[in-house]
């Protein structure tokens, strides 16, 4: 099973997520190809009603904190709420750059 599905089956176990997107966006930095180092993360789970941003973030690097001492180098997340994201719909959610952005040689 590849990184980023154990990253999704993960999530999907503890959130429930009425929607979740796992991307690997290792091609984007400067890892050998097929790394599985950097990924973004959507979610939207109810699980987050009245909770700040950094609680739910550390919600996900508690599920996740296996792949995080292991191959997983950077998570870019994104949280939402039902409604927050009903309120977001037409917004795009970019990661930022990588400070070692390029190609591998």
């Amino acid at each position: 099973m590849t990184m980023r599905k154990q990253i999704e089956a993960q999530l999907i176990a503890a959130f429930n997520p009425s929607y979740i997107e796992v991307v690997d966006e290792s091609h984007r930095h400067n890892v050998p190809a097929g790394a599985e180092s950097h990924f973004k993360v959507l979610l939207v789970s109810e699980n987050f009603i009245g909770t700040r941003l950094i609680s739910r973030h550390r919600q996900i690097y508690s599920v996740l904190s296996e792949a995080l001492a292991g191959s997983v180098h950077a998570l870019a997340l994104h949280t939402y709420t039902a409604q927050e994201w009903n309120d977001l719909q037409d917004k795009q959610r970019l990661s930022p750059p990588c400070m070692g952005a390029g190609t591998q040689a």
